[in-house]
């Protein structure tokens, strides 16, 4: 019976399988977006959201936590400065899985994993929304004024 045994091993031991998923998740944050098998996005996705949620608040320990994770400065500090101001209101689900198909070679299933809120194609829509009112009053009779005169200065001429 396999009670309590959620870690998906991915056919490597444990050192080859956390340094594994410590690259992925460093080239994840630099390239925002990354293509590999089903498996190993689930996987990289339980390993990577916890860190970007820790990343939310900018504090030594956390730092240290993801550092000793993902083992690369750089990737620690693009994750403190820039993906943590752009999910900063968003309450976990950090990243997208999108299948992509079977590999060519091996028909092994293959995804894309990216970060949410870097995709331009999906975020399109919503800020397109307006979030101002308009009155009917103010708006209409300015515009409609103005065209006015400088049509009867255009005929004086």
């Amino acid at each position: 019976m396999r009670h309590g045994k959620k870690v998906n091993h991915l056919g490597r031991k444990t050192a080859h399988r956390k340094s594994m998923l410590a690259n992925m998740a460093c080239s994840l944050i630099e390239h925002k977006r990354i293509n590999t098998t089903v498996a190993k996005a689930k996987a990289l996705k339980q390993f990577v959201e916890p860190m970007i949620t820790k990343s939310k608040e900018d504090t030594t320990h956390n730092r240290r936590i993801v550092m000793s994770r993902l083992r690369q400065k750089d990737a620690v500090t693009e994750l403190f400065r820039e993906v943590a101001v752009k999910v900063a209101d968003r309450p976990g689900g950090y990243t997208r899985i999108i299948k992509l198909g079977n590999r060519l070679g091996d028909n092994a299933d293959m995804a894309m994993i990216e970060l949410v809120d870097y995709n331009e194609i999906y975020n399109a829509g919503k800020k397109e929304k307006k979030t101002t009112r308009r009155s009917r009053r103010g708006g209409s009779k300015p515009v409609v004024a103005a065209p006015v005169e400088t049509q009867a200065s255009n005929e004086e001429e």
